[in-house]
């Protein structure tokens, strides 16, 4: 039974306490995923302790573990979040589906978010000598696409989406660099290999795929992406949109992370594109 399903299913009993948080929750279920202990406990007039038993008596560890639930609870049984499109849909349920489920799977890769391995994965990209990202397939555009962004932050940086130029690069890595891997499903036998492979190597290897596969056996730093896709079915499109919105969180952090004087160099970079461009009317 999902978290939801739980809190309003009346044959399961809270106490006085829990009822109120319940009642916050039931509420706005999405605005609970972003709120902090602090705001659900004085919204339900509680303890923060108050709200930490409820969840446990929902079953979860703790509140982060609840807002993990929650954010699953509703990308899974929200209506119309079915993630496949019907042949006789018309063009506005079309649209409906494709937003609110891409809305949905970014709450649920939000409210999964371990802060700790983006602090491990910023700071070794921050002082990587150089920045490989490797991707296959779907994951090939995810990988260039950080390349592009990456380039930005003055440290050599180079996607590969062949398989045999990501064996023969992760080969010559060291423990002074990085080698970035994104695989939705985590099962790509070549992407499997390219990180052991880059491992080996000295390398850190970092992971932009569902917890607990093969690839994330094979990494450093796991960065967890975890959606109902079927990519057996369809090309991936939540998910592709989960893993650009960690690239842009991961380039963000590093570039804060230089500091001041880094600004410097994204302002020459930025003054060079002028003469690029017509002046905006």
């Amino acid at each position: 039974m999902s978290i939801l399903s739980q809190i309003r299913n009346p044959t399961i009993k809270l106490s006085k306490s829990a009822l109120k948080v319940a009642e916050i929750i039931q509420q706005d279920p999405e605005e609970a995923i972003h709120s902090s202990i602090a705001t659900i406990a004085q919204a339900a007039a509680v303890s923060e302790p108050s709200v930490i038993r409820f969840c446990h008596q929902l079953g979860c560890s703790g509140f982060p573990d609840f807002k993990l639930q929650l954010a699953k609870s509703l990308a899974e049984g929200t209506p119309r979040m079915t993630r496949d499109v019907e042949p006789d849909d018309d063009l506005e349920t079309l649209v409906e589906k494709i937003f609110d489920s891409t809305y949905a799977t970014l709450q649920l890769t939000q409210a999964a978010t371990d802060l700790s391995a983006i602090e491990k994965a910023t700071d070794a990209l921050a002082q990587a000598t150089s920045i490989l990202f490797f991707g296959v397939g779907a994951s090939g555009p995810v990988a260039l696409d950080a390349q592009h962004k990456f380039f930005r932050i003055n440290t050599p940086v180079i996607a590969h989406i062949d398989i045999l130029n990501q064996r023969m690069a992760s080969a010559s890595l060291s423990h002074r660099d990085v080698a970035v891997c994104i695989s939705y499903t985590g099962r790509t036998i070549a992407m499997v290999e390219t990180a052991r492979v880059a491992r080996k190597s000295g390398a850190v290897v970092i992971g932009i795929t569902t917890p607990h596969s093969a690839l994330a056996d094979e990494c450093s730093i796991v960065l967890a992406v975890e959606t109902s896709e079927d990519t057996d079915l369809h090309t991936p499109m939540t998910s592709r949109i989960a893993h650009l919105m960690l690239i842009d969180v991961l380039v963000t952090a590093v570039a804060l992370k230089r500091g001041p004087k880094f600004e410097e160099h994204l302002s020459r970079i930025r003054e060079s594109f002028k003469e690029t461009r017509y002046d905006s009317k």
